[in-house]
């Protein structure tokens, strides 16, 4: 079979990682020693791989010799082959079943979606817990066949990959804890919720960018959807109603929410914005990647029940009467002018003379005296008139 034209992943390897262009490093790992090669071929007597190989951006497109790939990449563990030219599954399943050790696979930004991934393939993934498709424009079809043989698959990233709706397999993966799927186009919370359904151990999910414009679903039923989810990314969706925060306390082992750009905060203050959003959150412990501690929440909470004390009673939202319970009745904080005083009142007595007179606070002792004197000087001028 004819090998695909352009660059090889050997032909990269060995120009990135030759002895000139990577200086040997010792330690465990750090250096690879390869017998010497028949004549012709593209391999060094040795090279220096790192366990970690950053081959991104070099025009790959093909494989190249297996068994030379299996000789030199036992150890390695991550493995970035992101904005290359791979366009063929087959000659990624290639490079990935000679490297058994691998653990992490950057494949973002290489047109794969202009072939088919057979199962006999992606079982040559099954080791991976780490799968990178950003911007590949993989298909659905890809991602659950992908699923079906990477059984300890533990995050996995499908952002720009232009997705407007999500297709569910027929077998959940029970194994994914991480999925990144930001800067798509999933606007429908229908969408969304099959998430849920696909992968029930889901501890973190980041949808950023994808303009979801309402969480529409019985609290009960989002508890059951996402029973393990610790962490939620929202920025920049399409947010526009306080219910949709308050669903968020219906994820049971909710911590961490991060929800800036989205239109439902643009009206307040920086300080409103977080302030309501952990008032109204009782159990999320870090906002917008800060930590919420004790002291901030209390004061939020205070916050809070001031700012709604005025609002009609059927505007109220449930969480003020949760409040009320907790802290009872809050006065209005008083107004109090912490700017520096400016100036003051002060007595000037003189000689059997007492005069009144106000000096700034923040002038020098040079300009004090040259006030003094003027007064000094005026009181003298009176006197003498008077006798």
């Amino acid at each position: 079979m004819d090998q695909p034209s352009g660059r090889s992943f050997m032909q990269v390897l060995c120009e990135k990682y030759s002895p000139e262009n990577f200086p040997y490093r010792r330690g465990p790992g750090m250096g690879v020693h390869v017998p010497a090669t028949p004549q012709g071929s593209p391999m060094k007597d040795r090279l220096n791989l790192p366990s970690v190989l950053v081959l991104n951006s070099c025009g790959i497109t093909c494989a190249g010799d297996e068994k030379e790939i299996a000789a030199f990449c036992a150890h390695v563990s991550e493995l970035d082959l992101s904005d290359n030219k791979l366009e063929d599954w087959h000659e990624v399943s290639k490079i990935v079943s000679n490297v058994p050790q691998l653990e992490f696979l950057n494949l973002s930004s290489n047109p794969l979606n202009l072939s088919v991934l057979e199962r006999t393939c992606a079982g040559s993934f099954s080791g991976v817990r780490k799968l990178v498709l950003n911007n590949s424009k993989a298909s659905w079809e890809t991602v659950h066949t992908i699923l079906q043989e990477l059984p300890d698959l533990e995050e996995l990233f499908l952002c720009l990959n232009d997705y407007e709706t999500v297709s569910c397999p027929s077998i959940c993966c029970h194994s994914l804890k991480l999925l990144h799927i930001t800067d798509n186009n999933l606007q429908d919370w229908t969408e969304i919720r099959k998430l849920g359904v696909m992968f029930p151990s889901l501890d973190t999910l980041v949808l950023a960018n994808n303009h979801l414009n309402a969480i529409e679903e019985p609290d009960d039923s989002l508890a059951r959807l996402f029973p393990n989810l610790r962490s939620i990314s929202l920025h920049k969706s399409g947010l526009q109603s306080w219910e949709d925060i308050d669903k968020l306390n219906s994820f049971p082992k909710l911590e961490e929410v991060r929800l800036l750009g989205i239109p439902l905060l643009q009206p307040y203050t920086t300080e409103e914005r977080r302030k309501l959003v952990i008032a109204r959150l009782p159990s999320v412990s870090k906002l917008n990647g800060s930590v919420v501690t004790d002291g901030e929440r209390e004061d939020s909470e205070r916050f809070f029940i001031r700012y709604y004390v005025d609002v009609p009673q059927e505007e109220v939202p449930f969480r003020y009467h949760e409040l009320i319970t907790k802290y009872g009745k809050l006065e209005p904080l008083a107004e109090v002018d912490l700017r520096p005083q400016s100036s003051a009142k002060v007595e000037v007595h003189f000689n059997d003379q007492v005069e009144e007179m106000s000096i700034r606070l923040d002038q020098t002792v040079a300009e004090l005296k040259k006030q003094l004197k003027t007064l000094v000087e005026q009181i003298e001028h009176f006197r003498y008139r008077g006798s």
